[in-house]
């Protein structure tokens, strides 16, 4: 018996398929492209990504002709969401938690209910990255799309949906539509109300674990699946994630070292409103019943691909034409100790706690001897400073973070996973699979078809661990005292803005 894994992200899709021991017999990975066929407009061609889905799994299964396969799960993307028909049509394309539509309903809304309020019921506080402004704006500039939408689901139930499954969403996804209520589970009449929106266009709610379908005959034969295959409900990527790297328990959290770092920490209860609201720290199911987690993200991988594309964009070209990567020569640039160069990780639109939408990065230190591996290891302790910040503040909220487990790209380098160890004083172990989000949806598919009894024997059965790094404390107390500089740079980036916008307004 097998399970298959499917993660579902903004620019790509992984397919994977597993034995119960966590080996992974084949795997394919298929990238796609964000649109924008407006400025400020970001969506998915929803029709091609489900093509990209579905020629993945092709992949997987021509590579292992007549695998047993028992279950299978999606991890996704959260907030955007897919309309579709009662047949199962896509009607349309699928708009980005970056997508600027929407923004204007803000005020309206902040107006009907505080945060405060909100964040009581869901969790979260107002945003435009949620799913509720986006469908605000649909109803508004696309009635007729919103009208002949039978269900707008989550990319997570969406695949499932499209395999044969029943439209239904998880609890970590459906809370980031801001229409959810965390503690019924179900949809807030509440929050639809205020939103002016329907229930009848969202799909019926349950935790990821369940069985919703199986995989639709024809489609099976389509996709060289046996027949039979349980569908799973799944979960939020950043949930799923935590499952494929073992943190399942309180005192445990994810260090995602992707296009965005993302700390994803759990707990058991959820912690006080106000001093989660004053840290800008949501609350959110985990795929683990029983368990809640937040997110502290910031830009991460992001700035280090622009570094790449502003530091070694020839070295970058040879390496892909020679069918390799650049940034293995990159790292061995960087310098042991800590670096002098000192960076403020504001090149776009920050993450917790402040999201501040019109800051700007900075760049302090350089001198005329400072060579480009300086200014890449400045990169690296400015985006893990800005995530400690977040971290530091946390005992207030009384979740406790005891140690890390990193996954994801940047976790595959040994001085990176490192770096981030002595800045935080506290051990980060590296799974075996970093890629851990197709590995969490597999383990979510075997507990929900009732090969595993539980999601800790799962994890045990499926997760591996490689190599913890242990901090060293005296480097530890080096990056302290940068920390402290690293601290005062945000202030003088705000009062910079602030006299920059007096002179563009007031010449």
């Amino acid at each position: 018996m097998n399970l298959l894994g499917i993660d579902v992200g903004t620019t790509g899709c992984k397919v994977a398929l597993f034995s119960l021991q966590g080996e992974v017999l084949a795997s394919a990975y298929c990238e796609y492209d964000a649109q924008s066929p407006q400025p400020g407009w970001a969506q998915l061609d929803a029709a091609a990504v489900w093509g990209a889905i579905q020629a993945s799994i092709r992949k997987v299964t021509a590579a292992m002709p007549g695998a047993e396969i028992g279950a299978v799960s999606v991890s996704s993307l959260a907030e955007a969401v897919v309309p579709v028909s009662a047949d199962r049509q896509i009607l349309g394309a699928s708009l980005l938690n970056f997508d600027l539509r929407g923004e204007e309903f803000l005020a309206d809304l902040a107006a009907v209910l505080s945060n405060e309020r909100l964040y009581a019921i869901n969790g979260n506080i107002f945003g435009n990255q949620y799913t509720l402004t986006k469908l605000k704006w649909i109803r508004a500039h696309q009635p007729e799309l919103y009208a002949r939408t039978y269900k707008f689901l989550n990319w997570s139930d969406f695949t499932a949906f499209m395999l044969g499954a029943d439209p239904v969403v998880d609890y970590s996804l459906a809370n980031r539509t801001l229409l959810f209520d965390i503690h019924t589970c179900d949809w807030s009449d509440m929050l639809l109300d205020a939103a002016g929106l329907d229930r009848s266009k969202l799909p019926d709610t349950a935790p990821s674990g369940t069985v919703i379908g199986t995989v639709a005959a024809q489609m099976a034969a389509d996709l060289g699946l046996p027949p039979g295959v349980k569908i799973v409900c799944g979960a939020h990527d950043q949930c799923a994630n935590a499952v494929g790297s073992g943190v399942v328990d309180a005192g445990s959290a994810v260090y995602g070292m992707g296009t965005y770092h993302c700390i994803t920490s759990v707990f058991v209860t959820p912690p006080d409103l106000q001093a989660m609201i004053s840290r800008g720290l949501n609350t959110e199911h985990h795929a683990i019943p029983d368990r809640y987690v937040c997110f502290i993200y910031n830009q991460g991988g992001a700035l280090v691909k622009w570094f790449r594309d502003t530091f070694a964009i020839v070295e970058h070209r040879l390496a892909k034409a020679e069918g390799r990567s650049v940034y293995p020569s990159l790292f061995a640039e960087l310098p042991a100790e800590p670096s002098g160069v000192m960076v403020l990780p504001h090149f776009s639109p920050t993450g917790t706690p402040r999201f501040i939408a019109d800051s700007a990065g900075m760049i302090a230190g350089l001198h005329l001897e400072t060579r480009r591996g300086e200014v890449l290891k400045g990169i690296l302790q400015g985006v893990s400073f800005y995530l400690k910040e977040v971290v530091d503040s946390l005992p207030a909220t009384g979740i406790k973070i005891d140690n890390y487990r990193a996954v994801g790209g940047g976790s595959r380098s040994d001085i990176w996973v490192q770096t981030c160890a002595d800045i935080f004083g506290k051990p980060f172990t590296r799974p075996v699979i970093t890629e851990a989000g197709a590995l969490g949806a597999a383990i979510i598919a075997g507990v929900g078809a009732g090969i595993f009894g539980s999601y800790t024997e799962g994890v045990a059965a499926m997760v591996k661990l490689e190599r913890t790094f242990e901090p060293d404390l005296h480097q530890h107390e080096r990056y302290q005292m940068r920390y402290q500089y690293y601290q005062r740079m945000w202030p003088l980036m705000a009062d910079y803005l602030r006299e920059l916008s007096a002179e563009t307004y007031h010449p």
